[in-house]
C-alpha cells in the first residue's frame, strides 16, 4: 500500500460506448479518471508484469516502440467487455483479446494517475 487512503469505490462509471475510460469516486471523496490507455498498459497480471520487468519498465511507464509497432501507432486501447471479480475488482476484455488482468480497488487506488497521488508514489528506482 502506498499511501494511506479507502480502497473502496463510492462509484465507478466504464465508458465502455464512448471509449473514455473509466471514473471512479472512493469513499474519502478523491475522484480518479483512467484512460483505457492507462488500464491496458497498468495490466496487474503475470505475464504483462514479466513483461514490463524484462523490459525495464514499471506499471504504466511506455514500452520502447519495435519495428512490429509500425501501422499501429495511434489506436487507442479499448475494451470490448467488462465483468466484475467478486466485490473486490474489475476483469477487461480488450480488443488484442487479452483478460487476464484482475484490477483490484487497492491497485487502482495505488495507480491513480492524478497529479496529486503521482506526487506521493517513489520516483526513484532504490523505492519502487
Amino acid at each position: 500500500m502506498l499511501m494511506p487512503r479507502s480502497a473502496d469505490p463510492k462509484s465507478v462509471h466504464v465508458n465502455l460506448t464512448t471509449g473514455t475510460g473509466m471514473d471512479i469516486e472512493w469513499q474519502d471523496g478523491h475522484r480518479s479518471h483512467y484512460s483505457f490507455s492507462l488500464l491496458r498498459a497498468v495490466c496487474p497480471c503475470a505475464a504483462c508484469a514479466t513483461v514490463r520487468q524484462a523490459e525495464g519498465r514499471q506499471a504504466g511507464e511506455p514500452r520502447p516502440l519495435r519495428l512490429e509497432d509500425l501501422g499501429t501507432l495511434g489506436a487507442p486501447a479499448r475494451p470490448t467487455q467488462l465483468e466484475p471479480v467478486g466485490k473486490y475488482a474489475l476483469r477487461f476484455l480488450w480488443e488484442d483479446g487479452h483478460r487476464e488482468g484482475a484490477y483490484s480497488w487497492e491497485f487502482l487506488r495505488d495507480v491513480c494517475p492524478c497529479a496529486e497521488c503521482a506526487g506521493r508514489r517513489p520516483t526513484t528506482p532504490e523505492s519502487r
